[in-house]
């Protein structure tokens, strides 16, 4: 590594870091003046607002900005170093512009690296103590899933609740059914009623009735009450917002599993997220060579045309992630395609940028 690698690596990651602790700064001030009345009212101690609260919330935001801040940062430097007619006097010494390319690769690496490990271990640990802080001191996060729910509790085991009470851990209008490996209906119940027993960890079934299908032959129960044991716990009626983010690497892919089997028809939404922890990162190396490819040469003006292009450029690559995130969750595309089809397409883009920049 030579001293100019060194040169350029220390002013990106340094107007990078810069850049986004001044930001930061600058959030945390807006976010306290607005959440100020809600700490004073619930009484929220000094010491948990610093560092159960905001010392979580720094990573949060460094990696939801980080691609943004890469880019911008790359522009900025980059452009100072055009206008000043260093970039000219390195390529004049011998260096191609390839090999000039290679500390920015060395920079938007570990940034992308710093990245997935912030979204795969590190945030998802800080957003529990977040959340659990917002929870008590902010808002309440719990909603209940309390309408038309179904769920496949066990393979080739099926329930139907019309409604559930978090609360009192009551739901109406409640149906079990089982098929066989052909797919043939054996045993169904149906009940108005079902409740939660603490005491015993099952549940109670009211008003009930049930259906066991022996070949041609089926056989009819009718009862006013039965305590049964199913798979099923009261807690997987509640969800809780941005529950998923709160889960490390091997939590959601663990999730995700349990949440395909039962049937779930989020599995997609929860695969986006899976997924863009690591497209995201990956976003960083793109944005670097378009930024480098945009400001590496000297314009009348300075930077500003340099930053309006390029943010425009950004934008539009945000809001494609964005639209295509929407399509995977709820529009049957892939959600492995969905999240990476931006990148592919601006990587190609990036990759073109920087064929024709040197001339």
């Amino acid at each position: 590594m030579k001293i100019i690698d060194l040169y350029i690596i220390r002013k990106f990651l340094g107007t990078f870091f810069y850049s986004i602790a001044l930001l930061s700064v600058v959030i945390i001030i807006f976010d306290l003046s607005e959440k100020i009345d809600d700490f004073l009212e619930k009484e929220a101690p000094f010491r948990a607002i610093v560092f159960e609260y905001y010392l979580n919330f720094i990573p949060f935001f460094v990696n939801m900005f980080s691609y943004l801040f890469t880019f911008i940062s790359v522009i900025f430097f980059t452009s100072k170093m055009a206008s000043n007619t260093e970039i000219v006097a390195i390529l004049s010494s011998g260096i191609s512009f390839r090999r000039f390319l290679h500390p920015y690769f060395i920079s938007a690496a570990f940034i992308g690296i710093l990245s997935l490990i912030l979204a795969n271990f590190i945030i998802p640990n800080t957003n529990k103590t977040l959340w659990e802080f917002e929870k008590t001191y902010i808002k309440n996060p719990i909603r209940n899933e309390d309408m038309n729910i179904h769920m496949q509790i066990n393979p080739g085991v099926f329930i139907y609740v019309e409604s559930f009470n978090t609360s009192t851990k009551t739901g109406q209008k409640f149906s079990l059914e089982q098929f066989d490996i052909e797919g043939k209906l054996i045993f169904k119940i149906n009940s108005d009623r079902f409740s939660w027993v603490p005491e015993t960890s099952q549940w109670r079934i009211n008003n009930y009735y049930t259906r066991t299908i022996e070949g041609d032959r089926e056989r009819l129960v009718k009862g006013l009450e039965m305590d049964t044991t199913l798979n099923l716990h009261p807690s997987e009626f509640t969800i809780i917002s941005d529950d998923i983010k709160t889960m490390d690497y091997f939590e959601l892919k663990a999730f995700i599993e349990k949440e395909r089997l039962r049937g779930s028809p989020k599995v997609n939404e929860y695969r986006v997220e899976q997924y863009r922890r690591y497209a995201f990162p990956f976003s960083t190396l793109i944005l670097t060579l378009i930024g480098v490819s945009l400001s590496s040469r000297k314009v009348r003006g300075g930077i500003g045309m340099h930053l309006g292009v390029g943010i425009a450029l950004t934008f539009s690559y945000i809001l494609f992630m964005q639209v295509s995130q929407v399509f995977a969750a709820v529009g049957g595309v892939p959600p492995m395609l969905a999240v990476w089809i931006p990148n592919i397409i601006y990587g190609l883009l990036s990759i073109y940028m920087i064929r024709v920049a040197p001339k």
